[in-house]
């Protein structure tokens, strides 16, 4: 059974005074039907940076998909099953990519179903259950408590004990590494040449 999570939120009345706004179960919770027990509970999404915390309309509500808006970020859940339940057991990891539209993302070469790269920082807290995060040279067991930042790198996930991880999630857009953005190159006009030291500039008659 999927871990269900209390959502709350804040907002605020017509008077500008701070309220709760939304207290309950989250709603907007995806379970791979390729991968039973993978699921994923979107908390909030914002689209933009600054983020708008103007009006009462739930952010998070809309298609579960695996990258925030470029620009954006995205707060959320995720529950892993155990190697077991799907490992060697015929699940379909493209399906699963694919339903949430990340179909861009794994990694084809690689012989892990699960290797994918996405173009966000990560500030990931194990809270429940133990989980082993996989780069392409080398591992690391992650228990609860511990914080793993992860910066638009190849990575896959591995449950090899008998119970789910539980894992929260901030996900925030990012350019793909290699592509930074660039200063766009000085015009003509902006680029004129400062005079020599000791050299007066020329007056326009």
């Amino acid at each position: 059974m999927v871990w269900k999570v209390r959502r709350v939120v804040t907002g605020h009345d017509k008077n500008g005074k701070s309220i709760i706004l939304m207290d309950g179960h989250a709603p907007n919770v995806m379970e791979m039907a390729s991968m039973p027990g993978l699921a994923l509970t979107d908390l909030w999404e914002t689209t933009g940076a600054p983020a708008s915390n103007e009006g009462g309309a739930d952010a998070a509500a809309r298609p579960v998909r695996l990258e925030p808006p470029k620009g954006g970020a995205l707060f959320r859940i995720v529950e892993f099953p155990p190697d077991s339940a799907w490992r060697n057991r015929g699940a379909d990891a493209r399906e699963a990519f694919d339903s949430i539209q990340a179909g861009h993302a794994p990694d084809h070469s690689s012989a892990d179903p699960m290797m994918h790269k996405t173009n966000t920082v990560d500030y990931i807290v194990v809270l429940k259950g133990e989980i082993y995060a996989i780069v392409d040279k080398g591992e690391t067991l992650l228990r609860p408590g511990d914080v793993f930042v992860q910066r638009g790198t190849n990575h896959s996930w591995s449950v090899r004990g008998t119970e789910p991880c539980i894992i929260a999630v901030v996900l925030v857009s990012s350019n793909p590494v290699g592509k930074a953005h660039k200063a766009p190159p000085a015009t003509k006009s902006s680029a004129k040449k400062a005079p020599k030291r000791g050299e007066k500039a020329k007056s326009r008659r």
